[in-house]
């Protein structure tokens, strides 16, 4: 069974960071594509940054020059290092799997606050 699961949300005043933590299992970690969506209240899902089994990264405008995502294969983990954060940064971060640009599974998601 395929499981997600993210770590590292809370509330952080405006410039501040966060890093994100999601770690998976029952799949073959290493060779999957791993990306982050995020979802503010009363809107739809946004995808944010995935990360390739080469290590490629791609990142949504919203957060380019911003957010960093990684990966630890050793320790099926991926990341989000999330810096200057924003109010519009708020929203429920899940970490996903990406198969053929398609999400097939995702987490149940943390939750990023950006207040002051």
């Amino acid at each position: 069974e395929v499981q997600l699961v993210e770590s590292g949300g809370g509330l952080v005043q405006p410039g501040g960071s966060l890093r994100l933590s999601c770690v998976g299992s029952g799949f073959t970690f290493g060779t999957t594509t791993m990306s982050w969506i995020r979802q503010a209240p009363g809107k739809g899902p946004e995808w944010v940054s995935a990360i390739y089994d080469d290590y490629k990264t791609y990142y949504a405008d919203s957060v380019k020059g911003r957010f960093s995502i990684s990966r630890d294969n050793a320790k099926n983990t991926v990341y989000l290092q999330m810096n200057s954060l924003k109010p519009e940064d708020t929203a429920v971060y899940r970490c996903s799997i990406l198969d053929g640009g398609i999400t097939t599974h995702r987490g149940q998601g943390t939750q990023v606050t950006v207040d002051s």
